[in-house]
């Protein structure tokens, strides 16, 4: 399945990782997950740098974002994203658990394509991201993958 672009998760609390994980799992989908603990090291794994400099593959079908993480948080590393020629078409879904208003304006004005608060029980919150995963790894039609592939397909 070498065809299918990986999604990039975005979170920082342990268990919101390995829940997101199962989730997408149990619906089946053969996307690899690549997780990154805050928005500096999305930003180096989107742009090839640091640590991910030798990251081969193509670009992620999908961001699910985190907006509360240290070093750089998820509205700051969407506004990065937009602002940057190669990277702006990215599907970024914000999948937090803030209810705060100002978040979800911002995010939106920033270009997000979705906002999802996190539901509380375990059901609801599995139910949701696996609906996300087959929304935007298998249903929606994406961009051409025509840039930072060079020599990576």
């Amino acid at each position: 399945m070498d065809d299918l672009r990986p999604i990039l998760l975005a979170e920082d609390s342990i268990d919101d990782v390995e829940l997101t994980l199962e989730a997408l799992r149990k619906e089946g989908l053969a996307n690899r997950v690549d997780v990154v603990g805050d928005g500096v090291e999305a930003l180096e794994y989107l742009r090839r740098q640091g640590p991910w400099a030798a990251r081969g593959g193509r670009r992620p079908a999908l961001l699910l974002l985190d907006i509360k993480m240290p070093r750089m948080d998820g509205l700051e590393l969407l506004r990065e994203i937009r602002a940057d020629a190669e990277l702006r078409t990215l599907p970024v879904v914000i999948l937090t658990s803030s209810r705060q208003e100002q978040d979800l304006v911002t995010s939106y004005q920033l270009g997000a394509n979705a906002y999802v608060v996190k539901p509380v029980q375990f059901e609801e919150f599995m139910h949701a991201v696996r609906q996300l995963g087959v929304f935007w790894a298998l249903i929606n039609e994406l961009p051409p993958d025509d840039t930072g592939t060079k020599g990576a397909e």
